[in-house]
């Protein structure tokens, strides 16, 4: 229960406040919370059993990573609408079959931010609209591959890391029914 907040600043995409809460154990904390309107990740496969990936450069990350298209929701929308938003502007395809995969809270001690995951197929071609600050290029890979590199260590974002396991239990599941 949060007994007081304090704002101490208000961006773009997050907003962080000292939140001063009685625990379970009812001992009180000064927290230091992030409140993020949250996002979406995208697994997408096309009829070659190849993924979507983005080698995107990431400032906060040291470098370039592999990475599922995604973005935040943006005005409150539905999840599935900025999956299939974000999959349009980074990637350049839209899907006309889409499973809803689960969600995937990203550093809960800290940060408000749900990732939701989905599965996309039956994948058509359009053009991509990259936002002015995303530098990134399109990589289609055979899914096994992909899971190669997941294992190697090659793949570090934690929301591809998850949709890529979850997605390989849905298509495991897919295939033996």
């Amino acid at each position: 229960m949060i007994e007081d907040n304090t704002l101490i600043y208000q961006g773009r995409v997050i907003r962080l406040n000292i939140e001063r809460v009685r625990l379970p154990n009812d001992s009180v904390a000064d927290l230091e919370i992030i409140h993020h309107p949250g996002g979406a990740a995208v697994v997408a496969i096309d009829n070659q059993h190849r993924v979507c990936l983005l080698y995107q450069y990431r400032h906060a990350a040291g470098g370039w990573l592999w990475e599922l298209p995604a973005g935040k929701i943006d005005h409150r929308e539905p999840h599935l609408h900025t999956a299939q938003r974000e999959l349009q502007e980074e990637a350049g395809c839209r899907a006309s079959t889409w499973h809803y995969l689960g969600e995937y809270v990203s550093s809960p001690g800290v940060f408000t931010e749900v990732i939701h995951l989905y599965l996309a197929s039956d994948i058509e071609q359009c053009a991509n609209q990259p936002e002015a600050h995303e530098v990134f290029q399109i990589s289609w890979q055979p899914f096994e591959d992909v899971m190669a590199m997941v294992h190697q260590g090659e793949i570090r974002d934690g929301k591809t890391l998850i949709g890529l396991f979850m997605a390989q239990q849905q298509i495991q599941g897919l295939k033996c029914k």
